[in-house]
């Protein structure tokens, strides 16, 4: 059995699959930096992400079969690629546009425009994506000419468009996204993909008729495609980097950084020199305030790991100016940000790029102090909670040290505080729990010797009059704070560590049971 071969170069169609296949993934993770501006990282999204792509895809690989065995002309297969082109510029754009007005209504509290802001980028993922599903099953139908070779360039075709989404997978992560910005990364690939569908279309028939959506796709461009990807008007700075989407905001006297969807500070620095009272970041200050007076121990050396902006240790070097600090960031382009927003060029802060447990691992030295400011509901390093990395992370004090945590909570919800509080038990003689006020996050305080919170009372009472009175206004909220330390039954462990089940149920229910209203915000 043969069939009458379509008049297209092979070597053009395999070409053309594997840019499909490039650009499928390639939009797959745009859209996905697209919905982290608002919707966050949490596995929940990328979950939605990854499960609605696959579906797409479904859809087009059945409807990419059925219409090449109607019509398999190479007219038609790249009709579908400029189509796919135009589809992933224009609906990625405006689903940037749409995210922004989503980050708006969250500001507002508009659930039907965060509803339909909702729906309309599910859409927007939706065309382009089936379009590129329909790609494989066509390429296969043209180059198919004897049914004796249809297993041989099936599997081609397959390991081609395989080979594309490998290079759709590292090149927007590692290089464009950092480099151009998401809805740039759209621009590009959409475009390659617009053109060369053009190319086809010039090259099988002569004809370029699908070239007048450019006067469509201009205005799009124009529209959407510039500005700040949210609608801040204090925003000072915004980036894409391989990690996160970055933003400075301005409030005069201070800088705050955002990261994601920016529903929360991830450090502050003000021009004056002022600082809240008491804050998350101060709050750890009171860690070593556990070991009463005698045995207190002024602390030498830190080791940070979340350093973010550098507000942890810029606390403790406002109380211990002589503290040598090292801290860890996975995200580079935090660092630099931090460096020119947050001060974070002090000389005594050493700040290491890399994962939080493996950088650890690397330094060999001790410290009086080592703080972990990673967690942030609902995005959490599940390899920072388990009994593996506390005991990795007790070797690396010293003999009257303490590891300072910052967990994030939602109201009447304490499960994982809990567990996480039953996991450093099995490593650390003591655990202290202290609710922050005016904020849904708790420390947790774990200690190399046995302590209680009878030494902040001694050192409340004992501290000089000429100390800074930060130092006072946190231990006192810090000790009126306090709450017992509750362990659950759960333990996290490198085998077993449901942390993302934790978070994802407690932070679904709260959302169910208070609303959006009931979500902590920035202000």
């Amino acid at each position: 059995m043969s069939n009458s071969p379509p008049l297209i170069s092979k070597r053009l169609l395999y070409f053309t699959v594997f840019i499909g296949g490039m650009s499928t993934l390639a939009i797959e993770f745009t859209i996905s930096r697209i919905l982290q501006t608002v919707y966050g990282t949490s596995n929940i999204v990328w979950a939605n992400v990854i499960g609605l792509v696959l579906f797409f895809l479904t859809v087009g690989y059945f409807l990419g079969g059925r219409l090449a065995d109607r019509r398999p002309e190479s007219r038609i297969f790249f009709s579908l690629i400029t189509l796919a082109g135009f589809s992933s510029i224009f609906f990625l754009l405006l689903s940037s546009f749409l995210v922004k007005q989503t980050a708006t209504a969250l500001a507002t509290f508009n659930s039907s425009v965060i509803i339909g802001s909702f729906v309309g980028v599910i859409i927007g993922l939706a065309i382009p994506i089936t379009l590129l599903g329909m790609v494989s099953p066509f390429a296969i139908r043209l180059a198919v000419t004897t049914v004796e070779q249809a297993g041989r360039i099936s599997g081609q075709i397959y390991a081609i468009s395989t080979l594309g989404s490998l290079l759709g997978t590292w090149l927007p992560v590692l290089i464009v996204i950092p480099l151009a910005g998401s809805r740039m990364t759209a621009i590009i690939f959409g475009g390659i993909l617009f053109a060369l569908g053009l190319f086809g279309l010039w090259y099988s028939n002569g004809r370029l008729d699908l070239a007048a959506l450019i006067f469509v796709l201009i205005p799009a461009v124009w529209a959407f495609g510039f500005g700040n990807l949210t609608d801040r008007g204090d925003a000072i700075y915004e980036t894409e980097s391989a990690y996160n989407y970055i933003q400075v905001i301005r409030r005069d006297p201070c800088n705050y950084l955002l990261l994601n969807e920016g529903a929360a500070f991830h450090s502050f620095y003000c021009d004056d020199g002022s600082l809240p009272a008491v804050s998350v970041w101060s709050s750890m200050l009171a860690g070593p305030y556990f070991y009463p007076p005698d045995q207190f121990n002024s602390p030498k050396n830190m080791l940070v790991i979340g350093l973010a902006g550098g507000t942890v240790p810029q606390q403790f070097l406002r109380i211990f100016p002589d503290l040598a600090v090292i801290g860890i960031e996975p995200d580079p382009a935090i660092i630099e940000v931090g460096q020119t927003y947050f001060a974070l060029s002090d000389p005594r802060i050493q700040p290491i790029v890399g994962d939080g447990r493996f950088e650890l691992n690397q330094i060999n030295k001790q410290f009086d102090v080592i703080t972990i400011d990673a967690y942030k509901v609902p995005y959490i390093p599940w390899h920072l909670t388990t009994v593996e990395f506390f005991e990795e992370v007790s070797t690396k004090l010293t003999d009257r040290g303490i590891v300072a945590i910052n967990v994030g909570r939602v109201p009447n919800d304490r499960r994982l505080v809990e567990a996480l509080t039953a996991t450093l038990e099995t490593v650390f003689p003591t655990v202290h729990t202290a609710d922050i006020p005016g904020s849904l996050n708790t420390i947790l305080y774990a200690t190399a010797q046995p302590t209680s919170a009878n030494g902040l009372v001694l050192h409340i009472t004992q501290l000089p009059k000429d100390e800074d009175p930060l130092l006072p206004a946190v231990l006192s909220a810090v000790q009126s704070g306090l709450r017992p330390s509750v362990g659950s039954e759960i333990i996290f462990t490198d085998d077993v560590a449901p942390v993302e089940t934790i978070v994802d149920s407690l932070v679904l229910r709260y959302l169910v049971q208070s609303g959006l209203q009931g979500l902590p915000t920035t202000e």
